[in-house]
């Protein structure tokens, strides 16, 4: 938007455009090795205990002898893309354009493949620095159908993830979000219902809405994750991808009598064709 090459002064462009120059000067700045640190703590303290807010992870933390505000972990939460998450009235103010939907999985049977899937994003440490994992699960199966990872939380990286999902694996008949700018921004949803897909979003502070997602957070961050300190994003992507392989292939599950996903997955899908 702003072409620094034009004879015409970055002061009137700005002016223009309606920007702040120190928008436009502005570098940001790379977190510190302390902060990365807190990070990660921060991380592990909310897979335990998604119910903390920043006052309760403060308090964690300084059990841990990590002497910390609140307004920093407040901080450091919202860089990190996580909230408490508990049950409280929706007091907050959605932009027009962001539609909300309802939950639709509550009570529904879900038995076969590609009858819902599910989608989230997770904060992934490296050891100096961060990205985000997003990724697509079967629900009934929780085969991780495809992934992406992005230094942003932008929508672009959850719609590539979405796309290739829908290229090798066909669609669902509903697809279950939370309530996340990603999830509700117009681009996305368009992609979902242009497919004549049912959009189910989890209901505020309702993590138990999209359970098995945040299972597989844990799965992921225990078993591979907090075992690799990657360097870069370029390693991190070679350990999710060797993961996510061992996941879908060879990881047996409980709730599953011990299978596999790609087992289940795939030996469901002869029957819904049949149905």
């Amino acid at each position: 938007m702003i072409d620094r090459s034009d004879k015409l002064p970055v002061v009137q462009q700005c002016a223009l455009l309606g920007l702040s120059r120190s928008s436009v000067y502005y570098t940001p700045k790379s977190a510190s090795e302390s902060d990365l640190s807190l990070m990660r703590r921060i991380d592990g303290l909310h897979l335990n205990h998604p119910f903390a807010g920043s006052r309760m992870l403060r308090d964690l933390l300084g059990q841990d002898g990590l002497k910390v505000g609140r307004r920093h972990v407040s901080t450091l939460m919202k860089k990190m893309g996580i909230e408490a998450l508990y049950r409280r009235p929706n007091t907050s103010r959605k932009q027009p354009q962001h539609r909300i939907f309802p939950y639709l999985l509550r009570g529904l049977e879900i038995t076969e493949a590609n009858h819902v899937w599910a989608m989230d994003i997770t904060y992934v440490p490296m050891r100096k620095g961060f990205v985000y994992l997003a990724a697509v699960l079967d629900w009934a199966t929780r085969r991780v159908l495809s992934w992406r990872l992005s230094n942003s939380l932008t929508t672009d990286f959850c719609i590539e993830a979405v796309e290739e999902a829908f290229q090798r694996y066909g669609k669902p008949e509903i697809f279950n979000t939370d309530q996340g700018s990603q999830f509700t921004s117009t681009e996305f949803v368009e992609l979902i219902q242009g497919h004549g897909i049912r959009v189910s979003m989890d209901g505020k502070g309702r993590w138990v809405d999209n359970v098995f997602v945040e299972r597989l957070w844990k799965s992921v961050k225990y078993e591979e994750v907090y075992l690799h300190a990657y360097d870069t994003v370029c390693q991190a992507r070679e350990g999710l991808q060797r993961y996510f392989k061992f996941y879908n292939e060879r990881r047996p599950h409980s709730s599953l009598d011990g299978k596999t996903p790609d087992s289940v997955y795939f030996e469901s899908l002869p029957i819904q064709r049949a149905a």
